[in-house]
Parts: C-alpha cells; sequence; structure tokens
C-alpha cells in the first residue's frame, strides 16, 4: 500500500477507477473512509455493535461487486450509506414512511448542525463512560423515522438534498424530521458534544473492519478465477 498520507489524498473517485482496473488493495481506502458513516447508520437502527458489523461488511462487499455500476450521479458516500440503509431495511424487514405529515416547502432548514462546534475534536471519545451512554441510548430513543435522520444530518454531516435522496423522501420531510428529532433530544443532548462522541467506531474496530472486507473480497476474486 502507499503511504498512508497518499491515501487519504486520494478521491473516491480516482480510487473507484484504480480499483476497477485492478488495484484492489486500494478498496481499504473506501472501507476505512465510510466505517464511521455506516456505523452510525447501522447503529440508528437499534442494530447492536456486532450485528452492525456485520451489516456494514455486507454493504461494502455489495458495493465492491457493483462498484462499476457507480455512475457519479450522486456522491459516493451517498450512494453507500443507500447500500446500507437497503441492509439494514432487509434484515429489520420493515421500513416504513406512511403517514407522513406533508409540509409546506418552505419550511426552515436549521442547518447549523446540533452539535456543531468549531473548537470541538471530533475525534476525541467521551471520557465519561455514563454519559456516553445516556448519549447513545438518548438517540435510540427517538422513533426510527426520525433517527434515522437525525443521524444522517447530524451525525454524518450528509445535506438534506443527500439525505432526501438516500432516504427516498422529500427534503421537506428530511427538514421537518430533523428539527423533531432535536426537539426530543434537546433535554438529554447538550450542543457541544461532538458526533464523533456518539456511536464510536474505534480504530481497532476499524481495522478488524478492513481485514474481513477485504478477505471477504479476496474470497470473491478466487472464486471467480476459479469458474475462468
Amino acid at each position: 500500500m502507499e503511504p498512508s498520507q497518499t491515501l487519504e489524498a486520494i478521491t473516491d473517485t480516482e480510487a473507484i477507477q484504480r480499483i476497477l482496473n485492478g488495484e484492489t488493495r486500494l478498496y481499504e481506502i473506501i472501507v476505512r473512509r465510510y466505517n464511521a458513516y455506516l456505523f452510525k447508520v447501522g447503529r440508528s437502527y437499534g442494530y447492536n455493535h456486532a450485528d452492525t458489523e456485520d451489516l456494514m461488511q455486507e454493504t461494502y462487499v455489495n458495493a465492491y461487486i457493483h462498484l462499476k455500476d457507480f455512475e457519479n450521479r450522486s456522491s459516493f458516500k451517498t450512494w453507500i450509506v443507500k447500500i446500507m440503509l437497503n441492509q439494514c431495511y432487509h434484515k429489520k424487514q420493515k421500513f416504513s414512511y406512511q403517514k407522513e405529515i406533508s409540509v409546506e416547502n418552505n419550511l426552515e432548514d436549521k442547518s447549523v448542525p446540533m452539535f456543531s462546534d468549531p473548537h470541538s475534536d471530533t475525534g476525541k471519545t467521551v471520557t465519561n463512560t455514563e454519559l456516553k451512554h445516556v448519549l447513545e441510548d438518548a438517540v435510540q430513543h427517538i422513533p426510527e423515522d426520525y433517527r434515522t435522520v437525525f443521524t444522517l444530518r447530524e451525525l454524518n454531516g450528509m445535506s438534506v438534498n443527500e439525505t432526501a435522496e438516500a432516504l427516498h423522501i422529500t427534503e421537506s420531510n428530511v427538514k421537518v424530521r430533523l428539527n423533531r428529532a432535536k426537539g426530543m433530544l434537546r433535554k438529554e443532548i447538550r450542543k457541544t458534544y461532538s458526533p464523533g462522541e456518539i456511536f464510536e467506531f474505534n480504530l481497532i474496530y476499524c481495522d478488524g473492519m478492513v481485514d474481513r472486507v477485504m478477505k471477504a473480497i479476496e474470497q470473491i476474486k478466487a472464486d471467480e478465477n476459479h469458474e475462468k
């Protein structure tokens, strides 16, 4: 592999093209870059750590198999998050957006992240374990429709448009759900807590996920070569 500084400079588009051209090991870039995003999506569905990791592996393998189908119509982040959402949906066998209250298109979008703090280090972890559990528990108690929007917008930093596209709902409904989710959480969560402090996907887990995904991909390649 190339030096880590060089890997970080490789864009998704370049990485994908090189992977498709045979540099399979570069898929590690994709896994490391999106581990935290996918982990938060899975946890927002209520899955435990182990189940979420299984869903992440399935998502990465699925994305690898269909990588040639990615057409840059949306960001790669939106594309792979949608795959993760589908994995979560199929596992849970329920994901309903019926009876969504329609809203006016001019509904104000308070787009400043609830946890935004320009001076905070989003890579740090909460030192108070009990507090971290309180935060995670608060997010888990939001109804699923609102919890998912909250996770994509606030914890994963996706735009209103990206969130709407990923969830197949209108931008107005994204705004409504987010504002309601914030209202539900405001008493339990303080604005100074960073997104990285909730549903933390630590480096030790990141390395393990890279290993799992790359082994699965190597097996896929081996099976393909055997069939030739």
